[in-house]
């Protein structure tokens, strides 16, 4: 073995660390924003005419669309 150290492949190492640490702490945020956001839309009581219309301007779109 070498005695030599290879200082490339230690940033890899730490680069590698700080990429798993920082995946965990962004699962961990996003997990308490989804079960917040999931409260949220339990707590908000639902529109009774919340369904989709078609006006003219959507028409004049889905026209644009067909071009």
């Amino acid at each position: 073995m070498r005695a030599t150290s290879n200082p490339e492949r230690r940033r890899f190492l730490k680069t590698l660390g700080v990429g798993t640490v920082a995946a965990g702490t962004a699962a961990a945020v996003g997990h308490v924003t989804l079960a917040q956001a999931d409260a949220e839309q339990k707590a908000a009581p639902q529109k009774a005419d919340t369904h989709y219309r078609e006006t003219p301007h959507i028409r004049a779109f889905y026209a644009t669309l067909r071009d």
